[in-house]
Parts: structure tokens; C-alpha cells; sequence
């Protein structure tokens, strides 16, 4: 942090005849070049950057990847670069990607960067208004092709107007200039975690037969064999200028990566040079198994390859117990895991590379299992924690502009995972820097108990009452048919969970020699559940009171609530049956957890039967990886993802039921 103190934000001029205005504008592109004598044995360069950027050292990549913050939480990275340093000039290259549009895993700020390299740890340069600067000439500007809504822009390359300003030598009709300050002054912190690294190139082979029907006669599909994540490469010759759409996604059905699914767009455009043609984006973090290149022109000697961009683990060892399907499981779930962690938890790579906090509550369960790491986790509570919506509940992904969609019962499972991470951690300290975070978001839901001891689902614009991939659950057919102008009608489900982070906060109050009466609110919580919900002639919990609907995850919630007591044991029977709506995938640990609480050698097989008999269909379509829901590339409209890391699951559970005790 010390070497920034003297650097500034800055952001490359624009000419205003040229672009119409000289202020940063949504999905562009600057580049900076810096030029130093180096003396030294070590070399460590200080940046960050609204939204993402690379580092270029004599030509050759650096350094990627900004990590996911907010404008009023910015992050920092201290980078060791001394392997790229050579003895004499030596020239630095960093292009920034502004988003510039709020996403989900976006949270929009002022386009900018700051900077400064120190060698032996003296200043040698810094970022400031003596900088010099462009707009990329080679990436197109302000296209704003959507990918999703939850990742943002894709991006378009013109390789032919590329220049070799990452050796020094731009072309003068692209000329840098000084470049201008920002005015930002942000707080700025180091990262939490450590940083992404590429591992290995992965080819990528063609594919025809079988269903494959490239789009058109000149398009070439390419299947790497299992899920991929990170910066796809393309190493081709061109006989000609004309553009190549590539597509990619995780599944060929009608005969190629589907590429439009409702509104969503999975492509990039390139457009090639004469000649032999190499390109890597490392802005723009792809997940997929298929590739289909749709070139206008002619090209020749085409190679695809994937450089897997990864979180670093180690990972640690599956328990010994496991049967060979048990072990592939495991092994899938740990490969989806390891997908779905870049510079934090996401969902899916494919599709949406978002946090959110009750995927992330199951990521990071079987994480401490399959990797024994902390820091990744608690720079995932980190984020969410500093979510800075004015109503008190907390975003639907992070990071996330405050007036974006809210699902309210997420806002429990977060509760949860920041008491299992001081379980599984220790990390007390950390524990109490976020308790005021955790002890808000509960006071939030608790301000609107009602005289029977209920809360009902908070409605309104941007209000998602979502609980799982089930009709009436999925916060679509419930709103409709449960709220009113009046208000919501109270549910078992968010007072179940509410009851659960009361007793979960009690610990973190107790572990922090905080005194409180959160077993006292959730002991009444719990007593208006019985008295509401519970259905004596049927002997289980309704999910409303004014419906004969029950469910499993509701019954589930309600044992692992406290609130069940007496009924448990026959509920739980209720569990293992089929007359109730079964549990989504994402939500079927919930169901496993009641049954364990309530007799765990009882329900031992009838958990682990029922992983394989969930899990095993997933293997036909030969991903690695573990699905979204159990309906696979169909689900939503044919978007269904088959790399989602709520799914991992069964790691946590294979070491709680055959792990050594």
C-alpha cells in the first residue's frame, strides 16, 4: 500500500471529435505504457484498477485480474514481477477493461487505475498525469454485447489494428498521450485472497458425427473433453480479413453450442490479420466444453486451446471408504468446486460467474473438506459483508449496485456460513470485525415480527422470495398467490430459517462474550411455527397455513429449527418418502441435515443412496462436473448449467458419514 500513496487514478484522454466526448463510456478499453530502467533483484508492482486489467512486462503477461469489489471498498494487489524484469529498459504495458455497467458480479464505479512498481523496494514509476495513455485501438469500443445480465459484456479483437506498443514501438495513427486524473480517491485495501494462476493449455479436438451439424460449412466445433475455465486461445492462419464468430457453451443438443438462449448471447467476434494469427483474452473468463469458430473468411491450420485459470489449492485427500461411484462423485464435485472459484465463489462459470450467498454457504462447506483453506472463504464473507444496501437486507449477488434485487431468505444462509467458517476457522477476530453485518441483516427480518411471533416475506419492487428450483418455492407462483396489498402471508420456510441464524448468531455471540437474547427469540419463533404450520391430522408442517402443501425442505427446516421436537423423529420418516416435494438439488443438504440430526446411523445409506441416485446421470453427459438441477442442459429454457457449485455438496457429506471419526 505504501508505494501507492504518491500514485493517482488515472484514465486515458479521449479526443472528443473522435468519440463524441472526453468522459469513460460504458465497455472501453484504455492502455498505458510505461517505460523503466531496471537495476534490481526484486521488482513488485502495486495496482488496481475499475474494472479488470492486464500487465504486460517486455511483451509477455504479468499479472491479470482484478478482484471483484466496490467503489467504496476498493482492493488492491501487490505482485511480484521480477521473473519478467530484465537488466536495462525494460517496458510496461497495462490495459484496463472499464465494465462500466452494473451486473451482477459488477458494481459500477469511475473508470480508472492506479499503479506503482518498486524495485528493491524504491518507487521507480508511478501512475499519474505524466502517464501515457490510450483508448485500445484493437478492442471495439462500447460495443456492449451482453452476454448475460449477471456477467456482463462479451468483447470483439481487431488484429489488425494491433500495434507493438507492448514492446515500445506503437503506431504513431494511434498515438498515447498523457493521461488524465480521475479525482477518485477511494479507500483501498489489499486482497484478501491469493490471486488466480493459469495452469495448463488444454486443446481442444474437432468433433463431427453424432448429432454435431456445424452451422455452416466452413464452421469447425471443437470439444475439450470436459468443463473449462479460463482464456481461450485461438493460433490460426487467415487467408483474408473477414470476421470469426466463435460461440461456446457446455453442451452440443441441436448440433453446436447453442448460442442465443433467451436473450442471452455466448460469442465473441475476431477479426484476423493476413497471416498467421495468435489471441488470448485475459479480461474475459470463459467456461464451457464446446467451441464452434464461424469464420466469414478462409482460414487454415486452426488450433484451440484453453489456459485454465484457477484459484490455488491443494487438494486434499477423499476418505478412504468411498466405492468407485462414490470416488467419481467426489472427484466431479472437487473439479466443479475448483471451476467455480476465481476471485470468489461463483454459481456457474458458464453462465453467470456470480456469488451469491446460499450457493457460496454449500461451496464453502465442501470446501473445507476438499481443500482445508480459509482465506478464499473468508475474503467470500469479506464481500458480501461489505454490501451496502440502504434497506438492510443484503444483494442478491456480490459485488452488487444496492438498489439491484434482493432474495431476503439468502440473507440467512449467510448468517449460517459466517458461523461455520469461525467453526471450521477459528478466525475469531475476523468473526467480530463482520458480527455488525450479520447481527444487522437478522435485526432487519426480526423489525417485522408480527404479534403471532411470524415474519412474513418482505414483497415489494426488487424482492425475490426465493427458496429453491420448486413450484411455490421459487418466489414466482408464492408472491402471486401469497401476498397481497396487504402484505405477504408469513411461511414456514423463512421462519424456519430465521429461527436457524438465530440459534447459528447465538454461538457467534457467545464465541465473541456478546450477551443476548437470540435463543429467547428464536425459542418463540419456533413455538408460532408449531402453532401455525403444523398439521396434527397429517403430522407434518404445512409450507403456508392457508394451504394443504407440504415439502420436504420445509419439514427439513423446521427439524433443524428446533421447532419440530417431539415430531422429529416422524417427520423424518416423512423425509425419506416420496408423498412430500422432494428437495432441489441445491437444498437437499438441508434434507440430509435433519436426518442426521435427528438419527444419523438410521439414515446413514439412505443419504448416501440417494447422492448416487441423484449424481450418476449426470456422468452420460461426460462433463466432470456436477449439474444445477437434476433435468441438466433442459432446465430453464435450455440454459440449465452443468458445472454449479451448490452441487458439490456430497464432499461434505462423504467426509461427515465415511470420513475417520
Amino acid at each position: 500500500m505504501r508505494a501507492l500513496y504518491d500514485a493517482k487514478w488515472i484514465w486515458a484522454r479521449k479526443d472528443v471529435d473522435v468519440w463524441g466526448t472526453d468522459l469513460p463510456e460504458a465497455d472501453e478499453y484504455a492502455e498505458f505504457m510505461e517505460t523503466v530502467d531496471y537495476f534490481a533483484e526484486q521488482a513488485k508492482l502495486s495496482i488496481s484498477a475499475d474494472s479488470n486489467y492486464a500487465v504486460y512486462i517486455n511483451g509477455a503477461l504479468a499479472a491479470f485480474g482484478q478482484y471483484a469489489d466496490y467503489p467504496h471498498d476498493k482492493v488492491y494487489d501487490d505482485i511480484d514481477v521480477s521473473s519478467y524484469m530484465r537488466k536495462g529498459k525494460n517496458v510496461i504495458g497495462i490495459r484496463v477493461w472499464y465494465y462500466g455497467c452494473a451486473t451482477s458480479t459488477y458494481c459500477p464505479g469511475p473508470a480508472g487505475v492506479i499503479y506503482a512498481l518498486q524495485a528493491d523496494g524504491v518507487t521507480v514509476l508511478r501512475s499519474g498525469e505524466k502517464t501515457l495513455g490510450r483508448i485500445s485501438p484493437a478492442y471495439v469500443q462500447h460495443k456492449a454485447q451482453i452476454i448475460t445480465w449477471q456477467m456482463g459484456f462479451s468483447f470483439a479483437y481487431d488484429a489488425n489494428r494491433a500495434d507493438g506498443w507492448l514492446l515500445g514501438d506503437p503506431d504513431e495513427k494511434y498515438p498515447f498521450l498523457p493521461a488524465i486524473l480521475t479525482g477518485a480517491n477511494p479507500p483501498l485495501r489489499p486482497r484478501t485472497c491469493l490471486r488466480t494462476v493459469l495452469e495448463e493449455s488444454v486443446s481442444g479436438k474437432v468433433v463431427s458425427g453424432d448429432g454435431v451439424k456445424p452451422t455452416t460449412e466452413k464452421s469447425v466445433i471443437y470439444d475439450f473433453g470436459e468443463e473449462c475455465v479460463g482464456f481461450l486461445c485461438l493460433d490460426f492462419v487467415s487467408s483474408d480479413n473477414r470476421p470469426i464468430k466463435v460461440t461456446y457453451g457446455e453442451h452440443i443438443v441441436d448440433g453446436h453450442p447453442r448460442r442465443l438462449i433467451d436473450g442471452r448471447d455466448f460469442s465473441f467476434d475476431y477479426i484476423p490479420t493476413v497471416g498467421r494469427n495468435y489471441y488470448m483474452n485475459p479480461y474475459r473468463r470463459l467456461g464451457c466444453r464446446y467451441v464452434e469458430v464461424i469464420p466469414e473468411g478462409d482460414i487454415s491450420d486452426l488450433r484451440l486451446s484453453f489456459r485454465k485459470v484457477m484459484y490455488p489449492v491443494e487438494i486434499e485427500d477423499a476418505p478412504a471408504a468411498l466405492t468407485p461411484l462414490q470416488q467419481r462423485i467426489y472427484d466431479a464435485c472437487v473439479y466443479t468446486l475448483r471451476c467455480c472459484m476465481h476471485e470468489h465463489y461463483e454459481d456457474c462459470p458458464w453462465r453467470e460467474q456470480a456469488l451469491y450467498t446460499m450457493d457460496s454457504r454449500n461451496q464453502m462447506l465442501a470446501g473445507y473438506y476438499a481443500f482445508d483453506e480459509y482465506l478464499f472463504p473468508k475474503a467470500n464473507l469479506e464481500l458480501i459483508a461489505a454490501d451496502n444496501r440502504p434497506d438492510g437486507l443484503l444483494s442478491i449477488c456480490y459485488p452488487n449496485s444496492p438498489d439491484r434485487t434482493a432474495i431476503p431468505s439468502f440473507s440467512m444462509h449467510f448468517i449460517c456460513e459466517c458461523e461455520e467458517y469461525l467453526r471450521y476457522s477459528g478466525d475469531i477476530e475476523f468473526v467480530r470485525r463482520i458480527y455488525p453485518k450479520m447481527r444487522s441483516v437478522l435485526d432487519t427480518f426480526l423489525s417485522r415480527m408480527n404479534t403471532d411471533g411470524l415474519v412474513a416475506p418482505i414483497a415489494g419492487k426488487g424482492m425475490w422470495n426465493f427458496y429453491e428450483w420448486r413450484d411455490g418455492l421459487d418466489g414466482r407462483t408464492q408472491l402471486a398467490h401469497a401476498c397481497t396489498p396487504e402484505g405477504c402471508e408469513p411461511d414456514l420456510l423463512l421462519n424456519s430459517l430465521i429461527s436457524i441464524a438465530l440459534a447459528r448468531i447465538a454461538r457467534v455471540e457467545s464465541a465473541l462474550g456478546i450477551e443476548s437474547d437470540s435463543l429467547a427469540v428464536a425459542d418463540r419463533i419456533n413455538a408460532a411455527i408449531n402453532s401455525t404450520f403444523y398439521d396434527k391430522e397429517a403430522g407434518i408442517y404445512r409450507t403456508r397455513a392457508s394451504e394443504d402443501k407440504y415439502c420436504k425442505l420445509g419439514n427439513a427446516l423446521a427439524i433443524l429449527a428446533g421447532a419440530a421436537a417431539e415430531h422429529s423423529a416422524a417427520i423424518a420418516e416423512r423425509l425419506t418418502e416420496c408423498d412430500l416435494m422432494e428437495a432441489s438439488l441445491s437444498m437437499q443438504g438441508y434434507v440430509y441435515d435433519a436426518l442426521i440430526e435427528v438419527d444419523r446411523d438410521r439414515y446413514k445409506s439412505y443419504i448416501l443412496d440417494t447422492i448416487e441416485r441423484t449424481y450418476e446421470p449426470m456422468f452420460e453427459m461426460g462433463t466432470g462436473t456436477v449439474w444445477e438441477t437434476e433435468l441438466g442442459e433442459s432446465d430453464f429454457h435450455n440454459a440449465g448449467s452443468l458445472c454449479h457449485g451448490w452441487s458439490a455438496i456430497p464432499i461434505y457429506y462423504y467426509h461427515l458419514l465415511l470420513g475417520e471419526e
